[in-house]
């Protein structure tokens, strides 16, 4: 389970506030203009009422209760209600506003990491886990879509509370509300030094959650080896690792979290003590009134709440920002393969292929094709043969695309195909890889995946050429039948005709098998080979081949091993050659043997049994 993770090394961000990241986040926004400003609107008009009730509560205590002015009393109360109404109306704008601009922002966030996906080079997914794009996708993309909603929503509220409070302080007595703003400069020391601590904590949380995710993906998608083999208690030892490392990173920036509120706490209660020392002197001159003093420590209350909300904001903040850095280092990634500057579809594939002195490589100094030629003529098969790490599908990779070669150069009907675009290439060739892949949805779905402007009849023609079509009928719901997720509903021979149909189906004029009957029965592969010739007739067809038996009336067979061809030849030709490929023959050819041997002992001992 951890193997994937030892060699995927996250990149590392700075531990200091990155104002570019949250530029960034807040660059988001912009296609909702006038929602935010809209929004904000409606924040400063709740925020402004709340510091304005505070101060019509001090008139109604001063000048109605205290003066005993009945009429007074009586306009203020009713201007109180009045705004109330005003009020209910703008948190339910504000909240409305809020919601609805956190799911367009969710909504734009995944639409764009996914079609960056899409974009992305299969060496990017050849590196990457699983596990970390999808912690990217979900819960990243779920914190930004916060901060940029209620986390806005609730720094715009205390702002703008603060300064209406201080606003009307100033009003009431403004050497108390200088002495008020004295604690100011400390809480704003005791966030800095705070925040920085906390954000450490919150990326080491990020990093190990998209580890986590990835270790849960592993073992819920390979159970069955797991269980084969008895993994469990080493999973479990592994995970709990993982776990460990995440829960204790996130103990510490929950630990400074929590020890962050009772500081602000403390300086807002000496703030209030120096309100009703110095607001009680003034009181006893006649130069406050007990409606100002009340409001006094109201206005202070209501100034220390919303700074306790910005540090919370803030915290929280640290969270979205480490989030953040991750899913737009993921739209940074850059594509190792994409199309060239006037890069076209000449609207078709057809011609010869040819592979020019193509150099090629993975990793710097692990050569995997060295100075590689290859010419294939229009409407021929060449099979690919060798052992593992030989070549054979770095080649149909090159020529698929997924790839381009670090020198040399591969043409297609005599020009560069770098000039072509990469769907001008992809879309025309039909691939059929040795683990077919499936998609929950039903079978006439699956195939038409393939084209999906297609037919039912189309369907049903490119699965009987596929030799799909008799298995299909037998099933009880028959092209209407579910496959479950990655096709789990069928056997492994069913998904590999069913992708042999989806491949047909596309009209591909350039055709890749790769391994694609290794791990099939016997009979499957019969049925396959039955409309094989049908299938690669008239396209350019690669075939790398397990089975030999597979490509016996291939046009050339190649021989590869270490990136370069060591025999070449059609199957009569390399049997007389009486090398590699004539040993392998023999090897397969006597494990056929042995298998119909023991096929036909089988048999007899359940005729024996039944009689």
């Amino acid at each position: 389970m951890s193997d994937e993770y030892e060699y995927f090394e996250e990149e590392e961000f700075s531990t200091e506030f990155n104002g570019g990241t949250l530029r960034r986040i807040l660059a988001q926004t912009l296609p909702y203009r006038r929602w935010i400003a809209s929004f904000l609107v409606m924040i400063s008009i709740v925020a402004f009422l709340d510091a304005y009730f505070t101060f019509l509560s001090k008139r109604i205590v001063d000048e109605g209760i205290v003066a005993g002015n009945r009429a007074a009393l009586t306009n203020i109360v009713t201007i109180y209600g009045a705004l109330i109404v005003v009020q209910a109306g703008a948190v339910f704008t504000m909240i409305y506003l809020t919601g609805v601009l956190g799911e367009r922002v969710r909504y734009d966030l995944r639409r764009r990491l996914f079609n960056h996906l899409q974009e992305l080079s299969l060496s990017y997914y050849s590196r990457t886990p699983v596990g970390w794009i999808m912690s990217r996708v979900t819960s990243d993309t779920e914190r930004v879509a916060d901060l940029l909603t209620w986390g806005i929503l609730d720094t715009t509220w205390a702002v703008m509370n603060i300064a209406s409070s201080a606003f009307f302080m100033i009003q009431i007595n403004w050497r108390l509300t200088l002495l008020v703003m004295l604690s100011v400069p400390l809480l704003v020391v005791v966030s800095v030094q705070f925040r920085r601590k906390i954000l450490v904590e919150y990326r080491t949380v990020r990093k190990m959650n998209s580890k986590v995710t990835g270790a849960y993906n592993e073992n819920i998608t390979g159970v069955r080896v797991v269980k084969a083999l008895g993994r469990e208690p080493a999973n479990m030892q592994e995970f709990g690792k993982l776990t460990g490392e995440m829960y204790r990173a996130g103990y510490r920036a929950a630990w400074l979290s929590a020890l962050f509120l009772p500081t602000v706490q403390i300086i807002s209660a000496f703030a209030l003590g120096s309100i009703v020392w110095y607001g009680g002197l003034q009181a006893t001159v006649g130069a406050m009134t007990i409606g100002g003093i009340q409001a006094f420590v109201s206005y202070v209350t209501f100034m220390m709440w919303p700074i306790q909300d910005i540090a919370r904001v803030y915290a929280e903040m640290q969270q979205s920002i480490a989030s953040a850095e991750r899913m737009f280092s993921l739209i940074d990634a850059v594509p190792e393969v994409s199309d060239q500057p006037g890069a076209y579809d000449p609207g078709s594939m057809q011609g010869d292929i040819e592979f020019d002195h193509v150099d090629f490589f993975y990793e710097d100094g692990k050569p995997v094709l060295a100075n590689f030629t290859l010419k294939v003529k229009q409407g021929e098969t060449i099979a690919l043969v060798g052992p593992t790490g030989g070549g054979k599908s770095t080649i149909v990779n090159l020529l698929c695309r997924f790839y381009e070669p670090k020198r040399g150069m591969i043409r297609i009907g005599g020009h560069d195909y770098r000039q072509y675009s990469l769907y001008a290439i992809q879309s025309r060739i039909g691939i059929v890889l040795q683990t077919p892949h499936l998609f929950s949805g039903d079978i006439r779905d699956n195939i038409r995946y393939g084209r999906l402007d297609a037919t039912d009849a189309e369907v049903e023609q490119a699965a009987k050429l596929a030799g799909a079509h008799d298995f299909i009928v037998r099933l009880e719901k028959g092209y209407a039948e579910e496959v479950g997720e990655g096709g789990n509903l069928l056997s492994t021979g069913q998904k590999q005709l069913l992708s042999f149909a989806r491949a047909l189906l596309a009209r591909p004029q350039i055709f890749v098998m790769d391994e694609a009957t290794s791990s099939i029965d016997t009979e499957t592969e019969q049925a396959i080979q039955a409309g094989l010739e049908r299938i690669l007739a008239g396209r350019i067809s690669f075939v790398i081949a397990h089975r030999l038996s597979t490509i016996v009336d291939a046009d050339e067979i190649l021989v590869l091993d270490g990136g370069r061809i060591v025999e070449r030849g059609t199957h009569r030709t390399l049997l007389e050659m009486g090398g590699r490929y004539a040993h392998l023959w023999t090897l397969q050819q006597e494990e056929r043997a042995h298998e119909t041997q023991r096929h036909h002992k089988q048999q007899a001992a359940r005729k024996l049994v039944a009689s």
